[in-house]
Order: structure tokens, then sequence, then C-alpha cells
């Protein structure tokens, strides 16, 4: 691991209005709080690479860079299909990370952030249109959607897909009805297609004692070579080289992440700007040739990680039939380029686990 600093996120319940854009949020599901207001992702680019099928919103964290104006306000978005089968081993191209930053004087937010505890007058603004730049939102997904209901008008998404899924859940029954007091409570506010939503709440990583470091390795060596004696009576030599290249490689690294989540189990996040992700296997990890740069030319660095403990948040659970990962290693430019308020694709690295070793990190 790299010396730069961890900070772990967890999850928070948290008042609705804390999650809006104004307030600067990290945080897990529901729609995505956009930063800038204009050049948004493409509807193309917010598909699934494998089956094309619209991505949903999985979390956002706020990232902004001490010293950079342009990088004031950070925001990285992180997006990902809801097709199971997408979910081959190790392929990340269901997966998509967005950057967008702004400086301190912008069109879109005031210059000094709005009071931390104090909610705005309108704690419930109106989620379907961007209110500075005006660009329209799908109420299924809260991307750019200006494809209207044909009936009501009143509606908007971004695809035919996400306009008969709420018409099937519910839209039937509300259009063209007239909005009165007794009708407004019966209107469902929210997609079942969104994720739960959370506060991304974060604490820096105490620094575990290098001497524990020492004695676990010494000790994780000693079973090694016990293990490895016993074998030998059995196994050909090349056989016991295999397996001590795959398995005993790939079982102390996951001993590690293991002893290194330990103390803090609940942690769903972990954020090191310029430092190295903790793998949870020795197998599929990225070279520095894996990692394309930027297309400013700027190399892309190591920013955060999602842990497979996030899964259990998210209710997609359905025997054996779920989304899925090990952990998700996000790459940032490490210039942080500003191309005008245009959200920037960055890179994500999906690195997968078996069944047993999930049950293993389950926290309690």
């Amino acid at each position: 691991m790299s010396s730069a600093e961890v900070v772990l996120g967890f999850l928070e319940e948290a008042e609705p209005w804390r999650l809006l854009s104004p307030q600067f949020p990290s945080k897990v599901g529901g729609k995505p709080a956009w930063l800038s207001q204009k050049g948004l992702p493409s509807l193309p680019g917010l598909d699934c690479e494998i089956c094309r099928l619209p991505m949903a919103f999985l979390l956002q964290v706020y990232a902004p860079i001490s010293g950079q104006d342009r990088s004031f306000h950070r925001t990285l978005f992180l997006f990902c299909c809801k097709t199971h089968e997408c979910y081959t081993c190790n392929d990340s191209r269901c997966m998509k990370v967005f950057r967008s930053q702004l400086p301190r004087r912008n069109e879109f937010y005031p210059y000094n952030p709005p009071p931390e505890d104090e909610p705005p007058s309108d704690p419930t603004p109106d989620q379907s249109v961007l209110p500075v730049s005006g660009v329209k939102l799908c109420w299924v997904c809260g991307c750019p959607g200006s494809k209207a209901c044909s009936r009501c008008h009143t509606v908007t998404y971004c695809g035919k897909q996400h306009q008969t899924l709420h018409w099937k859940h519910t839209h039937k029954k509300e259009c063209c009805k007239e909005v009165t007091m007794d009708t407004q409570a019966s209107i469902v506010p929210t997609s079942p297609f969104l994720f739960p939503e959370f506060e991304l709440v974060t604490e820096p990583e105490e620094d575990e004692e290098e001497e524990e470091e020492k004695d676990t390795k010494e000790t994780e060596e000693e079973e090694e070579e016990a293990g490895a004696d016993s074998l030998a009576d059995t196994l050909e030599e090349t056989d016991l080289e295999e397996m001590a290249m795959h398995e005993t490689e790939d079982n102390k690294v996951f001993q590690r992440f293991k002893k290194k989540i330990a103390p803090e189990p609940h942690q769903v996040v972990r954020y090191s700007r310029g430092g190295s992700p903790l793998w949870i296997s020795s197998q599929h990890i990225p070279s520095d040739q894996d990692v394309p740069p930027c297309t400013c030319g700027a190399k892309r660095i190591f920013e955060f990680q999602v842990m497979p403990q996030l899964l259990n948040s998210l209710c997609v659970d359905s025997k054996g039939a779920s989304i899925d990962w090990g952990t998700l290693a996000v790459y940032a430019c490490s210039a942080s380029c500003y191309h005008d308020d245009q959200y920037c694709p960055e890179f994500i690295w999906k690195q997968d686990v078996n069944s047993d070793q999930h049950t293993q990190i389950k926290p309690t």
C-alpha cells in the first residue's frame, strides 16, 4: 500500500435535503446529485457496454482538490448495470465513472458554501429539471431525459425503456389526473429502479502497528511452509508449485484484505488519491498499461475503491442472480483536467471473488 492517507466511507441515513446538489454530498443510491448542470454524460454514454441498457446511479464521492481552484468543487459519479448477466468474471464494461468539477466562482452555486445544519428554504425542490441550465431529467433514473409522456407532457424520460417501466409501475394510474391534496399523497415519489439512498460519511483509517504486521507475516510464512511440507508427500513438485502460485498467494492476499478491514467491517468506500487499492485477490490486478491515460494525456491515478460490503445494503440479492463484485477500483486524471463544465469519463477496474470469500467478509 502507498503511504497516502486512507479515508473510509460508511453509510448513514440522512435527511433528503442533505443529499441534494447544493449540499455537495457524497452519497449512495437514489438519483445523482449532479454537480455541473451542463455537459452531463450523453445517454449512450450511460448505457451498459454489454447489454446496452441504461445503467443505474450507484454512488458519488465529493473530492475537491485543495489549492486547485478549477477543482474547488469536484465529484466522481459511478454508474452500474442492473442486469446480473452482465457481471461476468472481472469484466468492467458493466460500469462507468464520470468526473465533474467547478471553480469556486461558478454560475450554479454561491461563492460561500451553505450552512451545514440549516435546511434550505425549499427542502424538496423540483428534481425533474436542473434549475439553472434547464436540463430535463428522467423521472426513473435522474439522468438527462427530454422524452415527455405523450399524454400528460409533465413527466420526462431518458428513453422508451424507462418510460415503459414508469407506466407499468405507477404512471398509468396517475397520468392526466388533477393533482390535489388528496391525490398528492398517493403519488409514488421514487422509482424501483433506484438503489436505496444513503449519505456517505467519512473518517480516516487508523494506521496499523508495523510490528503487528511483521509478526503476522512471519506467522503466515510459517503456516505456508508447514502446509507445503505436508502436501509434498502426495503431490508432484510441479503441482505443488502451481498451487503455491495460485491458491496460496490468493489466500494470502485475501487474508490480508480481511485483516485490513476487520477494525471497520462496515466500510463501503476506501478513498486514497494517489495511493493504492486494497486488492481482494492476487489475480486480475491491473498493470500500469491496463489503466489508460486521460483524454488530456495525463496519467490516471488511483482515487478510491468500492468495497463488497456495499452489496449488503443495495437490496440486490435474488438467489444467486444479482449484481456482484469483489472490489471496484476507480482511477482518475492525475492533473484533474478541466473541460468547461463537461463531465469527463474516467476508468474503473472490477475485481471479482468467489462466493465463499463473499461470505467471509460479510459484516455482522
